[in-house]
């Protein structure tokens, strides 16, 4: 059972567009899973060959478990990426296109299982934690005094010197092992889910009440998305999804809709040309500010003005 890994002989970086998604058994390696596979190794044994990052890819019919220990990763799961830090752990189920780029010397180990070889024989609710904690890709982050912690990094720790053993093969421990870390991860989901909610939905709230003051603050300076995501330390998805969640609107429409209420006072209260109230927007050019408003208003800056009684 104990496997070693083999870099594969050039990196691929970003997908060229049409090129197929690579899938593996392990990373690197080519292969249809046996049913009875179960494998644990340290994220640096792999990861470290391969200058920390691991590319996008997928596995087919396997489970996997990525725990961080210490450390952080950059974590891709299909379309959002979200930073993992320390103790956390990414759940991926069969199919789902997932990546790292982890911090060099990050701790932890990546458990991969064959479902039929977690299920079978002695606990029937194996499939159960199975199918709770595989329900979908996540990221569960968890506080460095919770007892859970403590729990799983030893089972994983007790797994991985039994999966290492010369017996490993024939002695049912490493099944008994995976079993109980993937219910107690399960366990640990699912008071996740139920503790957390408020918790985090009070978190989002602060964080979408900064993003609206920051808005507020450099809405005239034009800053891009992404200059808001790293004020707040999130990522340009991660901004999005928050602003969508809390006003239905991505966080470049609600940029652009404080951006059009500045104009729309400015045209009626301030008898300026169009082009200076264009400069003072923070548009350099005044036939590209006329094409912003009449995009977002449905009429050019003079016809608004003229409306309005400006």
């Amino acid at each position: 059972m104990q496997r070693s890994p083999s870099p594969i002989p050039a990196r691929s970086g970003a997908l060229a567009r049409g090129q197929a998604i690579p899938a593996f058994s392990l990373y690197g390696e080519i292969g249809i899973p046996t049913l009875e596979m179960l494998h644990i190794e340290e994220i640096e044994s792999r990861s470290s060959l391969y200058q920390w990052e691991i590319d996008p890819h997928l596995h087919s019919g396997l489970y996997q478990v990525v725990w961080v220990g210490q450390g952080s990763a950059l974590v891709t799961l299909d379309e959002w990426r979200e930073e993992a830090l320390g103790p956390a752990a990414v759940v991926i189920p069969p199919g789902v296109v997932h990546g790292f780029q982890f911090a060099p010397g990050t701790q932890g180990v990546v458990l991969t299982v064959n479902a039929r070889f977690l299920v079978e024989g002695e606990l029937q609710t194996a499939g159960e934690s199975l199918r709770e904690l595989f329900a979908g890709p996540r990221l569960v982050h968890f506080d460095r005094d919770d007892a859970t912690v403590l729990r799983l990094e030893g089972l994983l720790r007790q797994l991985g010197d039994e999966f290492a053993s010369h017996d490993a093969g024939d002695a049912p421990v490493v099944r008994w092992l995976a079993q109980a870390a993937v219910w107690r991860l399960a366990q640990a989901c699912a008071r996740d889910v139920m503790a957390g909610s408020g918790k985090r939905a009070r978190h989002h709230q602060a964080l979408f009440t900064r993003f609206v003051l920051l808005v507020e603050e450099h809405f005239l300076k034009h800053w891009p998305v992404s200059r808001y995501a790293a004020q707040l330390g999130l990522s340009t998805p991660s901004l999005n999804r928050l602003v969508q969640a809390a006003s239905g609107r991505s966080a470049l429409e609600l940029i652009h809709d404080r951006v059009s209420r500045e104009a729309c006072r400015r045209l009626v209260y301030i008898a300026a040309p169009v082009a200076v109230i264009a400069a003072e927007l923070g548009f350099e050019d005044p036939a590209y500010f006329c094409r912003f408003f009449k995009r977002r208003l449905g009429v050019s800056p003079s016809a608004y003005r003229e409306q309005h009684g400006g």
